[in-house]
């Protein structure tokens, strides 16, 4: 690669602009801060997304979640093959996940002046190879990713394939337990108790979905506005890990893992 072509500076502005001015002002520095760029390469995919690079970092991509099935997950590992050997810019975010793994934002550098710089996570979520996801975090990172899945979504392709389940439907969610799930429906009822909020997205929780707020979360759900009263009976898309207790339940601890849908058609009926 030609480094006298496009210089690392020009990676680190294009970092620094996909993470839009609103959602910096709401993260916690020790969370979100992201390292010093630095420069790597990328050597090999693994399964599940993790890559492996040339520096010896094992690492995962900041803000997505790897597809659970076929072809979707070969999809993706096959588009991030495709840059292999290639310089990236690298920016690592918070501590190394359980397994050791670091949760980096990596954007590929331009080999001439006609190209542009290519952030990975970007590209596999507006292809409709991953969805945004905060995983584990309670402060999602990558916010500017939510916004790149309405046109896959609405083209139904890749982990958009399938319809957003609809959260009234209890049996088709109950298909789904221990799997990532994106669903959609109206907030008929809110209950606030001491340590979980719980959002019912039908009368009878063994019916549909509830979603459970931690306590944490619920404060800055509150702070931005989304409080009880104004989350009853607004039409809402959630995603997560779907459990099957009296009925289908999913946690979120970030609060950017449901969205209020203003003005959007519903997908479901």
């Amino acid at each position: 690669m030609s480094r006298s072509s496009v210089p690392a500076g020009a990676c680190l502005i294009f970092l620094l602009a996909i993470l839009p001015a609103a959602a910096a002002s709401r993260i916690a520095p020790d969370s979100c801060r992201a390292s010093d760029l630095r420069e790597d390469r990328l050597d090999a995919v693994g399964r599940r997304g993790e890559l492996v690079l040339g520096s010896g970092t094992r690492a995962i991509l900041d803000g997505i979640h790897w597809p659970e099935t076929e072809p979707d997950a070969a999809q993706a590992a096959a588009y991030l093959a495709g840059f292999r050997g290639r310089e990236l810019a690298i920016s690592q975010r918070g501590e190394a996940d359980r397994w050791g793994r670091a949760r980096i934002d990596a954007v590929v550098e331009p080999t001439s002046d006609a190209d542009e710089p290519a952030d990975l996570a970007t590209g596999l979520v507006a292809a409709g190879l991953a969805h945004a996801d905060a995983g584990e975090s309670d402060l999602f990172c990558r916010a500017d990713l939510i916004a790149l899945e309405g046109e896959p979504r609405l083209a139904r392709r890749g982990v958009w394939r399938d319809p957003v389940l609809d959260a009234r439907d209890g049996p088709a969610l109950a298909t789904q337990a221990g799997r990532f799930v994106v669903a959609e429906g109206r907030i008929v009822g809110v209950g606030e108790r001491t340590e979980r909020t719980y959002l019912d997205f039908v009368r009878r929780s063994a019916d549909g979905l509830t979603v459970t707020v931690t306590k944490r979360t619920w404060r800055i759900m509150r702070e931005r506005g989304l409080t009880a009263a104004t989350l009853r009976g607004r039409l809402a898309r959630v995603r997560g890990r779907l459990e099957v207790r009296r009925g289908p339940v999913l946690e979120i601890v970030s609060t950017d893992m449901l969205e209020v849908l203003e003005g959007e058609r519903a997908l479901t009926r």
